[in-house]
């Protein structure tokens, strides 16, 4: 009975309901609210907005109206949705920080950078861009389809001829229902070299496209990019990540202070919210050193300027910066957009490939609209050509017509004419008889003849679509491109590259005392003959010099190793190139070393296995063994490397395959050799055990591995070295004290100790910066108790800070200017009587 009370009730499972219904709205915000189609890079907001505007008139060479009246077209005739929601949409397309190429031309106050907002939209002014106009362009030539609008009263396109790469151009971002787009904005010209690209070679490959035509995004607030390697992932997947830094210039005083000026943001970040931050930190001392906090910025450009105290470092305060504040962003990559109404994924290449086909539909539509047109018109032609050979008959026809439709009839049964051509000749002016009207007519058809046969050459052939769609983006390339804003920034401290965008190369990486870090290449140094005075390798302070000096290559792992026995990792193009006379990056942006530790041992591995070892060595002769495999796995903030006792340090580490001989100097001239497998293989973080015993305030300088048939070369703080044999130093028992091996001054004493082989450079580097590179043949190889032969002339309050051994070049050693051979460079080699007592074994 209750049944049948209710026949229009049904019963439904609410789960199944659930389930359409969700389905249904999820779709409605993929399709229709959310996500831009690949073809114009539009959401349907965006193209109503638009579309409004190019039918209201409101067009580049129009005066401006009011943003209200827009706003009330788009939710009154296409967009059932807030006010709000549209006029918002329409302030980002007119935001020069917001899109790459603005879509909207506003008047008055449409928001910054600081995150203000709009004015209300009774206030401001809008119209459409030039640039915009491209996207409209030849839409009414039939280039595109319509829909119905939300109530059927209107019609709206459906997308929109663009006949520029908008999606790329300007990016996109949106959240529908389980999924999100996330496009970041191009440079207008290098998209539309990426088109024609594809447009002439379908298979040219995305890494080809990357390294020739669309090198990365390219934002409007510029900024840094952090290498390729995520914008390479994005391009090939569809999905990838990148960072963003802003532009920051150091500026030093007079006073001895520094100003970090920062003049490009990275994009999205708000500049009153960083300044804010930046504040924060300052007051809650999580960043020390900062003294004033102003923004400068004014109609000319943007510019924030920290001054910092005198005693800061602001290469290091700059590092945590970047750290804490959204001076370094990370852009997420995900290039979602509908393709034939699906939402796909796509990589760089099908974002193209879809608009040229796009292209392709626009431009063969629009040359059917344009043969339809002229066909028409010679339709019409032909009749009139036919009326004036008949001119007579025809106007007695007319005249002795009751009506206009027996004169029609008449005109198409005694002509054979159409409707139309009859019509025409019906509505022809009198003016049009006379001659020179004639001769018009004959020539338009003519000319429409020559047109038609070009139309239907075009939709005959696609390489002529082509060519087509080719000229035209040139036109607007040239008509609205403008220099790429955001800097791809290859090497960097703070990120990590895709090695194989790397190029593998020699380089030469140098350390200096106080951490300035920097690569070169390795042919930079060309060879000279010993006793030159050398070039000038790197800039430094009154107070700094060159400590360390590594040759590896670009795609070797750089072990960094310090004093308080700890181990960092740096692939070598993360080190920044550096001109030859730059000083580098501080240690700090690279590595995340401590305040009150530094860099005591750099070394290059190629690859990590249990079949290599780490022979580690202290400053109180303490020596350890480790496999290289325990150091597979070094995090950024570094790992134990060596369990140090008291205030001893890590001074020396070489890499060995475990059978071979362990060569100990010491600062005062003296010198152990024993088999490293006296020293057993012991855990990461073992302290180790006594590799030298030293005499009284003595300490080790150099620790080698030694093989046979080498030599032993020594370098003193004065410049002066020597060559020995190997086998003048017998081999002997871990922990003993040592031979005396060096005869030296009161005032000298050991730099270094190497194991050469003869046939490759050294390179000797003064505390002033200063560096000789000698081949190692021209030194002179003595015996056990000689001094040795000058290497490098030196001024008095010099000396030789480090020795690094360098891969012989191929070239013939030359003299560079200002390294002629000197002819003080004389050897001055001393034989010691063997029996002295200074130099009896211990």
């Amino acid at each position: 009975m209750a049944d049948q009370q209710r026949p229009n009730v049904q019963e439904i499972n609410i789960s199944q309901e659930m389930r359409t219904s969700f389905l249904d709205y999820a779709m409605s915000v993929i399709v229709s609210r959310a996500l831009p189609d690949v073809r114009d890079g539009m959401k349907p907001v965006h193209r109503r907005i638009l579309y409004a505007m190019n039918d209201l008139g409101m067009h580049s060479d129009k005066a401006y109206k009011k943003s209200a009246r827009i706003v009330g077209e788009v939710i009154g005739k296409y967009h059932p949705h807030g006010d709000s929601a549209v006029y918002e949409a329409m302030v980002r397309m007119a935001q020069d920080f917001s899109y790459r190429n603005m879509l909207v031309d506003g008047h008055g106050n449409f928001g910054s950078v600081d995150g203000d907002s709009a004015a209300a939209m009774r206030y401001t002014e809008a119209r459409m861009s030039k640039i915009s106009m491209e996207m409209l362009r030849d839409i009414n030539k039939d280039t595109i389809d319509y829909i119905d609008n939300y109530d059927g009263t209107e019609r709206e396109p459906v997308v929109f001829p663009s006949r520029f790469p908008n999606l790329l151009v300007n990016g996109t971002s949106g959240i529908a229902v389980g999924m999100a787009t996330n496009i970041p904005p191009h440079n207008l010209g290098e998209t539309i070299d990426a088109v024609l690209a594809v447009s002439k070679d379908p298979e040219i490959t995305i890494e080809e496209l990357m390294e020739d035509y669309i090198h990365g995004p390219d934002f409007p607030t510029a900024g840094q990019i952090l290498g390729r390697s995520g914008i390479r992932k994005a391009y090939e997947t569809g999905k990838g990540s990148i960072t963003i830094r802003a532009k920051v210039n150091i500026e030093e005083q007079a006073n001895g202070k520094s100003k970090i000026i920062a003049t490009e943001l990275p994009y999205q970040v708000n500049k009153a919210k960083l300044i804010e931050k930046i504040a924060e930190l300052v007051r809650d001392k999580r960043i020390d050193g900062i003294t004033d906090l102003r923004d400068e910025s004014d109609r000319n450009g943007l510019r924030v300027v920290m001054e910092l105290r005198r005693d800061v470092n602001a290469n290091v305060l700059l590092n945590n910066l970047y750290k804490f504040t959204a001076l370094q962003t990370t852009f997420g990559i995900n290039m979602l957009a509908l393709v034939d109404g699906q939402p796909k994924v796509l990589t760089i290449k099908q974002c193209l490939e879809h608009y040229l086909e796009h292209q392709k539909v626009i431009i063969k539509r629009r040359t059917l609209f344009d043969l339809r047109k002229a066909e028409a018109r010679a339709h019409i032609l032909e009749g009139l050509r036919i009326a004036l050979d008949h001119l007579d008959e025809v106007i007695t026809m007319i005249r002795n017509s009751k009506t206009a439709d027996i004169a029609r009839d008449g005109l198409m049964e005694r002509f054979g004419l159409s409707e139309k051509q009859a019509q025409a000749i019906l509505d022809m002016r009198l003016q049009r008889l006379t001659g020179l009207e004639r001769e018009k007519i004959e020539n338009e058809y003519n000319e429409l003849l020559k047109l038609i046969d070009e139309l239907k050459a075009i939709l005959a052939d696609d390489e002529k679509v082509l060519e087509i769609i080719r000229e035209e983006l040139k036109e607007i390339k040239e008509k609205y491109n403008d220099p790429r804003r955001s800097e791809i920034v290859i090497g960097g401290a703070d990120f990590f590259e895709d090695e194989d965008l790397i190029p593998e190369e020699n380089i030469v990486i140098t350390l200096t005392h106080q951490g300035y870090i920097k690569r070169l290449p390795a042919s930079t140094y060309r060879t000279q003959n010993r006793g030159g005075r050398g070039i000038q390798g790197m800039g430094t302070n009154d107070d700094d010099f060159v400590e360390h000096l590594v040759s590896t290559s670009t795609h070797d792992t750089i072990l960094f190793f310090t004093n308080k026995g700890k181990v960092y990792k740096a692939k070598g193009y993360e080190v920044p190139e550096f001109s030859r006379t730059a000083k580098g990056i501080p240690i700090i942006n690279l590595l995340q070393v401590e305040k009150d530790e530094w860099i005591n041992a750099v070394i290059s591995v190629n690859e990590f296995s249990d079949d290599w070892f780490l022979f580690f060595t202290t400053r109180h002769g303490i020596s350890k063994r480790t496999t290289i495999s325990q150091f597979a796995n070094i995090r950024k903030g570094g790992l134990i490397a060596v369990g140090l006792r008291d205030s001893d340090e890590l001074i020396s580490v070489r890499l060995t395959d475990g059978s071979k001989d362990i060569m100990i100097g010491t600062k005062n001239g003296y010198l152990i050799r024993f088999p490293e497998d006296q020293v057993r293989s012991m855990g990461r973080t073992a302290a180790g055990v006594r590799g030298i015993s030293l005499r009284g305030d003595d300490e080790v300088v150099s620790m080698e591995i030694l093989d046979k048939g080498l030599q032993i070369l020594h370098v003193t703080n004065k410049g002066v070295g020597k060559r020995t044999p190997e086998e003048q130093y017998r081999v002997t028992n871990r922990g003993g004290k040592g031979i005396f091996t060096c005869k030296l001054d009161d005032d000298n004493h050991v730099a270094a100790v190497k194991a050469v082989s003869g046939d490759e450079d050294i390179m000797l580097i003064t505390v002033a910066g200063v560096l000789i590179r000698i081949p190692v043949a021209s030194i002179s190889q003595t015996g056990r108790n000689t001094r040795g032969v000058r290497l490098i002339s030196l001024k008095e309050d010099e000396e030789v800070a480090t020795v690094a051994k360098i891969e012989p070049e191929e070239e013939e050693p030359v003299t560079e200017d200002g390294g002629e051979v000197s002819e003080e460079a004389v050897e001055e080699t001393q034989e010691v009587d063997s029996d002295s007592a200074d130099n009896q074994e211990e």
